[in-house]
């Protein structure tokens, strides 16, 4: 009975070793494969969101904001493994944080090399922000490390499949065991009975003591036991069909549990697509704004050099010995050096004024203001203005009200929408300012009838530099006015709202909430006015056409050639006329700018390079786009020289003459 047990103890020994080991080899291997797949795709996943944050604070960083920077960190909080962020400057100093609710994070005092390193828990990642090939900073992320998580459920999961399994296993070959020896205990005990029976009559020879022996022993008695024999291989066959039944049902177990993994693998692969859809669309954005921060400054550098301009030039007309002037023409200079030096003024002042308003710097002090004294003292600044051109500005007769605002603000805003309407109107034209009450708000309408603006022009209006869709026309302005208007109301608990058509002037409208009211104040409208003006043109032996629809740039290149009898000047203020008088006169030599109104300097070369009878003429650009891409599309189009605003004279006489030069030996070598 001992060696009995022994070779069941045996069995189960080796079956349940062989089941651990399958086990332990078959688990392991998928194990390790997900928790390597998913430990790339955590590190992938947090080094693209390092990257984001990159192209996101980049204009922070170059802009030395760090505000905006932790405001673009703060989005990290939709991304809860997240638990801290930081940006380091180029020099590796912290510039700005960032913690997830409820977690507590201490940062490097310097920023680390570049890669990932394991934390305790977390996941630490430096990766370097650079554009245009600089580097600009360092992004730091401290992401919860759901690796090690990982790593213990699927210790708890693989123990507890294991131990089941060996239950199982335990108990089948506790089964087969019990099958397997069972036929030898019955032989050897039927042997032994006839041991005991002494019944010789069933002889076997005996050769030992172990369970050879005894079937040896049972071998004689084998045939009076053949009935009980059937019935053991008829239980056997039962319990090798019972097996096959629980193998089967197991190997439906394994395919329910791969359809539930294949069924998380697909819902995690669709996150991690979606995911980084949302990163594709949060690049595109940042792209779209270093698109529009590139278009702003490009504009700005422009509305920058065409005041500079005419300031450089008319002093280098006055402070040199070889173009001497009369008194009254230093008078005149000087009035053009000091309008554009105030306009370039009203430039910065509006630049500074936009920056403040966007970067949230604009503190407002809100109380009753009287409406009536506001536009009294509106009328008396804007009067003067207003007469110059004859325009005839309407105030109410009777007027009262009190709305909710800071006063300096709602001055400034009304100043503006007034200049706009006067600056834009047409000579003799009517102004209107309309009061009216619209239920708890107060709406101040202000209409002209001036040339009135498209669908295009009105949805581009509240635009940097966008001058109420008259780019390149004669009025100055940077088109920045109407931007910190609506900005302004709006801090203002207000709004604002334009009405326009073609050829029926324009009405721009705010509204405020009301306070108290007050006694209204009666305006009366004040005496409109009217000047004009003209320049002298000069003249010379070769004939120069220069269209610029700027007075004050007209007027300094017409100094400039009147000191040179070999040249006379002919003017156009725009593109078409420039053109009719280039096929009318065939100047020798063609100066234009290029943001002129309706048509602009690379449409009028490209006609006259069209007309045959233009085509030779020798074109100069003269412009305020001095960006470097906007000099070589220039060159490009085919513009003899390129010259750019503020003008040197020097260069600007030396073009003129190689410019001419070339023109002469063309002609001699012409057929």
């Amino acid at each position: 009975m001992i060696r009995m047990n022994s070779i069941r103890k045996k069995l189960v020994a080796i079956v349940m070793s062989t089941t651990l080991a399958v086990l332990l080899v078959s688990v392991g291997v998928v194990v390790a494969y997900d928790l390597r797949s998913y430990r790339e795709a955590q590190l992938n996943d947090l080094s693209t969101q390092a990257e984001l944050v990159g192209h996101m604070t980049s204009a922070a960083l170059a802009f030395d904001d760090p505000r905006l920077a932790r405001e673009n960190l703060a989005l990290l909080r939709s991304r809860p493994s997240v638990r801290a962020a930081a940006i380091y400057d180029d020099t590796g100093a912290l510039f700005a944080s960032y913690e997830a609710p409820g977690a507590s994070a201490s940062f490097p005092q310097r920023a680390g090399q570049e890669g990932h390193v394991r934390d305790g828990d977390d996941l630490v990642l430096f990766k370097p922000i650079a554009e245009n090939g600089d580097r600009l900073g360092t992004v730091y992320l401290r992401s919860h490390n759901m690796l090690i998580e990982r790593i213990r459920d699927y210790l708890l999961i693989c123990a507890g499949v294991t131990l089941l399994a060996l239950v199982t296993a335990f108990m089948l070959v506790l089964r087969l065991g019990h099958t397997i020896t069972t036929p030898i205990d019955a032989i050897t005990t039927i042997a032994r009975e006839v041991v005991a029976r002494r019944d010789y009559s069933r002889r076997a020879p005996r050769i030992s003591e172990d369970e050879a022996a005894a079937l040896v022993d049972s071998f004689n008695a084998m045939l009076s036991e053949i009935e009980q024999r059937t019935h053991a291989l008829e239980e056997s066959n039962r319990e090798i069909a019972r097996e096959a039944q629980e193998r089967a049902r197991a190997q439906q177990e394994v395919m329910r549990l791969n359809q539930q993994l294949e069924g998380r693998v697909q819902e995690r692969t669709m996150q991690l697509e979606l995911a980084n859809a949302e990163l594709e669309l949060a690049i595109e954005e940042a792209r779209e704004a270093n698109q529009a921060k590139s278009a702003f400054l490009s504009s700005m550098s422009h509305e920058l050099r065409t005041p500079l301009n005419a300031i450089l030039g008319f002093a280098q007309i006055l402070s040199s010995n070889a173009m001497p002037t009369t008194p009254e023409q230093k008078t005149e200079f000087a009035g053009h050096i000091l309008k554009s030096g105030r306009h370039l003024l009203t430039l910065i002042n509006e630049i500074l004024d936009l920056a403040k308003v966007e970067a949230g710097a604009v503190a407002l002090s809100m109380e009753p203001v009287d409406v009536a004294e506001i536009l009294a003292e509106c009328r008396t600044m804007i009067g003067p203005l207003a007469a110059a051109r004859g325009i005839v500005v309407r105030f109410p007769e009777s007027l009262g009200g009190v709305v909710q605002a800071d006063r300096t603000r709602l001055k400034q805003v009304l100043l503006n929408l007034l200049s706009n309407a006067v600056k834009y109107n047409r000579d003799g034209g009517v102004v209107t300012v309309e009061c009216t009450q619209a239920g708890a708000r107060l709406r101040l309408s202000v209409r002209d009838t001036g040339m009135g603006l498209s669908s295009d022009q009105l949805a581009g209006l509240f635009q940097p530099f966008n001058r109420l869709g008259q780019e390149g026309g004669t009025q100055e302005g940077t088109g920045i006015g109407l931007v910190v208007t609506r900005r302004l109301i709006e801090l203002m608990g207000g709004t604002i709202g334009v009405a326009s058509s073609p050829g029926a002037g324009s009405t721009f409208w705010i509204e405020l909430a009301t306070a108290e009211p007050e006694t209204p104040a009666v305006l009366p409208a004040p005496a409109p006015g009217s000047a004009d003006g003209a320049a002298p043109a000069a003249s010379g032996a070769h004939l120069i056409l220069y269209i610029e629809d700027n007075p004050a740039n007209l007027r300094l290149v017409q100094e400039i050639v009147a000191y040179r009898p070999d040249l006379r000047l002919l003017s156009a203020p725009d593109g078409p006329i420039g053109l009719s008088l280039a096929r009318s006169h065939r100047p020798e030599l063609v100066l234009t700018d290029l943001n002129l109104p309706g048509m602009s300097g690379l449409e009028v070369l490209a006609e006259l390079r069209h007309d045959p009878a233009t085509a030779a003429i020798p074109v100069i650009a003269l412009t305020a786009n001095a960006m470097p891409r906007d000099i070589e599309r220039g060159l490009a189009a085919g513009f003899t020289r390129y010259l750019t605003k503020p003008i040197d004279i020097e260069q600007f006489n030396e073009a003129i003459d190689g410019a001419l030069a070339q023109r002469a030996a063309a002609e001699k070598t012409a057929p």
